[in-house]
């Protein structure tokens, strides 16, 4: 029936319920597994866990190299939890937070027999609900999941690997102060997350490379005015740029913190304060470099009826990610802007750890 939830919808559905500090199943050759998000486990769940089965902690190979954990699954590690493991010391584990303070976690033993799948799966889940990267997972069987999200794994996976489908919700005039010819479109993703914003300035030919900019939200740079980064600086001077021509495509997707989210971006910043650069940050916390998911950009550029582009930007990533999703990138144009005594060594890593060109 056309009443229940798609795939897709359940996936949303699961994102919510982690969140919440509730289990999502996932099942997969007969094998079933219970996921809990680390972030915000209670001792009254982690205690019905072990009524069900021996919980571990999947964490991912970045954050297993911090704590010194052998990854014997490749990307994921599964740390068997001790018999009087706690609620605190499984946020210990995940959260970064307290590394340096208590530095000496382990030993872990962790789970090298027997397959990783579920758990990975576990991970890539929690990841985009934009929890910390740590899950504990638990096999075994209840007497009623009629409340409880239940996954497919093998599709779970088939779908967090696929860029979401975007529907233009609305499209409305809004005067600029770089131009009074701005136009703003909302898109929805089909798979529940956050709404990605186009603002079109001037009436571009569809059939010429656009100046377009594809930027990344930024709260702390974009609306605070923040001095760890360059991206408000970067976004004012598209928009001006855009201005001046006349015509101009901004595409500003939600991806805070390189797609990490805000909360993780936060927890990357104090890291940051212990002096950890950004690159070290996310991986202490267990994400890679850069989680965004760029093919989202051109996807909305096709929606418009775009096909080329001056691209604005110093990342090269970006250039080869357009034409890999079929964008022509006419132009990489430069956009130094933005440096000052407190993002010196931010941009520094950019050039150097990330490519970026500066």
């Amino acid at each position: 029936m056309s009443l229940f939830p798609t795939p897709t919808e359940l996936i949303a559905r699961a994102r919510t319920d982690l969140r919440l500090g509730l289990p999502v199943v996932l099942r997969s050759d007969g094998a079933t597994a219970f996921v809990l998000a680390a972030e915000g486990i209670t001792e009254d769940r982690l205690a019905s866990a072990r009524e069900i089965g021996q919980p571990v902690l999947a964490i991912t190979s970045r954050r297993a190299e911090t704590l010194r954990a052998r990854a014997y699954d490749g990307d994921v590690a599964r740390i068997r939890l001790p018999l009087d493991a706690d609620a605190a010391w499984i946020a210990n584990v995940a959260d970064p937070q307290s590394d340096l303070d208590a530095p000496m976690k382990g030993p872990f033993a962790t789970e090298r027999e027997g397959s990783a799948a579920l758990h990975r799966v576990a991970i890539r889940l929690v990841k985009s609900a934009h929890l910390l990267p740590a899950a504990l997972v638990f096999m075994g069987e209840a007497a009623d999941l009629k409340d409880l999200t239940v996954l497919h794994a093998n599709t779970t996976e088939k779908a967090l690997n696929q860029p979401a489908v975007h529907n233009q919700i609305v499209q409305g005039r809004v005067p600029l102060s770089v131009s009074e010819a701005g136009r703003v479109h909302v898109f929805r993703p089909a798979d529940g997350g956050e709404e990605h914003v186009v603002c079109e300035i001037g009436q571009p030919d569809r059939s010429k490379p656009v100046l377009a900019r594809l930027h990344s939200a930024c709260f702390t740079g974009d609306v605070l005015g923040s001095l760890k980064c360059d991206c408000g600086s970067q976004l004012k001077a598209a928009l001006q740029a855009m201005g001046r021509e006349g015509e101009g495509v901004l595409l500003y997707l939600n991806q805070e913190g390189r797609g990490i989210g805000l909360a993780n971006k936060m927890r990357a910043y104090s890291l940051q304060d212990q002096g950890f650069d950004t690159v070290e940050a996310n991986h202490r916390l267990g994400f890679e470099d850069d989680e965004r998911d760029f093919r989202t950009g051109a996807d909305l550029l096709k929606r418009l009826g775009f096909s080329s582009v001056r691209l604005m930007t110093n990342n090269p990533a970006k250039v080869r990610m357009m034409e890999a999703q079929g964008i022509e990138v006419s132009e990489r144009v430069p956009l130094k802007v933005g440096l000052n005594p407190l993002n010196e060594k931010y941009l520094d890593v950019k050039a150097k750890k990330s490519g970026h060109i500066l």
